[in-house]
């Protein structure tokens, strides 16, 4: 009997090129090889993370995930999808408790296949019977019979497409009770088979059984052992022994039982949350486990980034009287909403638009306006002055591509995209849904507009629309849709609206203009401004009404 295939060639061996060749290469590697259990997508990475260099996916273990019994009460078509989730997580291989093949030949040639579509690098079959039992459940199970499980493991060999697929017979016939000698003829008639590796299981809590099937096996093949009742035998036994691999086979879903049950006890008794979160991982933590910054990098080189040379400017120099005592200290843009200032959860959609210069026109309670990643401008004569003195006083980022908005709305990323990307040199955002958001009262000023033609619902509708008039007092048979208060310039665009500013600047109607008389004189001055229309998603916060609908909004 040989065991040369336990010795190192004198050259580097070649870096496998598939999981599977990784899992054949350690398995009759010199070194011993260890497995750790996973059972989903989320513990197989960490099995990578920790250093290991193999996955074993326990069957009790992602059976137990799925809150059913270890008697194949999950289907191969279920724990097959488990797997595929592992496979996607990691890039180290997977060696797959498989059962008993979940049937006959036939059904191990089908699995096998399946396997080797998802990238799994191995399977190990036991020879009990269909449906199986936890080996570590009853006494004296049934063992299947020696010839029928050979033509298991041929139909499985015969079947795989990646000529490096290991499978791996394991033999019950020591925990069943059926002794040494016929574990050995079992084990000799598996490797005759084609078995890659055997896996001799135990019960017991000494290794001695094991121990004395590895030295009358002598290394015929790769020896797979499992310790989970011996587990106090120390490692370098095994070494001695020339076991193969060792697998610890279920105790990450067991620390997960014991962690989740403690936290969730501690929690449920103290009602808090305050004894438990320094003690588990962040959800930073979990995030990196999942891989959101590749997803950030990917977005970054895959998606177009409408946004990224575009500036904002942010008209943000009023109070907001409406909102009474809450506005006292504060201009209006930085009210609380759901623990957060309105300005920074309207910063939050530019930047995630990928727009990142952002200029602040500040002027009630200026000060105030603290947030990081801004730079705010002054209007000194903010009390006196309307939106377009505000305007002027960031006319220098009317340079290029430029967004410019109110400082008190809201609004779903999804609009700001298409505005971003939207054909035309000044385009507005309407909303078509207008009637349904009409609310009267004091302060409440609803800028409303005249369009080229109405809204249409139909979603291959991509006629062009352009902006005939807006403002507070249009008949309601003129009215289209409630403008937004966002407005976007190409660099074009941008260059108009300077020169229509420096034009009120000469005739003396700068400093009382708003916004909606700055679009109609471009209007009336014959140039173009397009209409894009949306269907709600969006609110300003003039009052304590619209606060309210803010915190509900977020």
């Amino acid at each position: 009997m040989t065991i040369a295939f336990r010795h190192s060639s004198a050259r580097q061996a070649p870096r496998p090129s598939t999981r599977a060749s990784a899992l054949k290469s350690a398995l009759v590697s010199p070194d011993l090889t260890f497995l750790m259990e996973a059972h989903n997508g989320l513990s197989a990475r960490i099995v990578e993370e920790a250093g290991f260099r193999g996955v074993w996916a326990s069957g009790l273990s992602i059976s137990a995930a799925l809150g059913v019994r270890d008697n194949n009460e999950a289907s191969w078509t279920q724990v097959l999808e488990v797997l595929e989730f592992m496979a996607d997580a990691t890039t180290i291989p997977i060696l797959v408790d498989g059962d008993t093949g979940y049937g006959n030949f036939n059904n191990v040639r089908r699995l096998v296949r399946k396997l080797c579509d998802r990238g799994i690098a191995g399977v190990c079959i036991e020879d009990k019977l269909f449906p199986k039992t936890n080996s570590f459940v009853g006494d004296g199970q049934p063992l299947a019979d020696m010839d029928e499980f050979c033509g298991k493991i041929k139909a499985g060999k015969d079947s795989q497409t990646d000529p490096d697929f290991c499978l791996v017979a394991r033999i019950e016939a020591l925990i069943s009770g059926w002794g040494l000698d016929e574990a050995l003829r079992r084990a000799e008639a598996y490797h005759q088979a084609g078995a890659d590796a055997i896996l001799i299981h135990s019960k017991k809590s000494s290794a001695d059984e094991i121990l004395a099937f590895c030295q009358e096996w002598a290394n015929r093949c790769p020896v797979v052992i499992v310790p989970t009742m011996y587990y106090a035998t120390p490692t370098e036994r095994y070494r001695a022994a020339g076991i193969s691999c060792v697998i610890w086979a279920n105790h990450n879903v067991r620390a997960a039982i014991s962690a989740m049950r403690e936290v969730s006890r501690k929690i449920a008794t103290s009602e808090t949350l305050v004894g438990v979160e320094g003690t588990i991982a962040s959800v930073k933590d979990v995030f990196a486990l999942q891989g959101n910054s590749e997803l950030v990098e990917a977005e970054r080189r895959y998606l177009p980034q409408p946004g990224i040379d575009t500036q904002a400017i942010v008209l943000a120099a009023s109070r907001g009287a409406a909102l009474g005592e809450l506005t006292a200290d504060r201009p209006k843009c930085m009210i609380d909403v759901r623990g957060q200032p309105l300005l920074r959860q309207l910063t939050t959609t530019l930047k995630d638009s990928g727009i990142r210069r952002i200029g602040v026109v500040v002027g009630y309670r200026k000060e105030s306006v603290d947030l990081p990643s801004i730079e705010t401008v002054p209007n000194q004569a903010y009390a006196t002055t309307g939106e377009c003195a505000s305007l002027v006083c960031a006319e220098d980022r009317l340079d290029g591509p430029c967004l410019v908005t109110y400082g008190d709305i809201l609004f779903r990323r999804y609009i700001l995209d298409r505005l971003l990307e939207a054909d035309g040199d000044i385009v507005v955002v309407a909303d078509a849904l207008w009637r349904e958001r009409r609310r009267t009262g004091p302060g409440l000023v609803h800028d409303h507009v005249e369009c080229s033609r109405p809204f249409s619902p139909g979603y291959l509708d991509e006629d062009t629309v352009d902006l005939v008039r807006v403002g507070p007092d249009l008949p309601d048979r003129d009215i289209a849709g409630e403008w937004v208060g966002l407005v976007r310039l190409s660099a074009r665009g941008a260059e108009r609206v300077r020169e229509e500013l420096a034009a009120m600047r000469r005739d003396g109607s700068l400093d009382r203009a708003n916004m909606p008389d700055l679009l109609n004189r471009l209007v009336a001055g014959g140039h173009q401004v397009r209409v894009q229309y949306i269907t709600g998603h969006w609110l300003d916060v003039d009052d304590s009404f619209d606060l309210a609908k803010a915190r509900n909004f977020l």
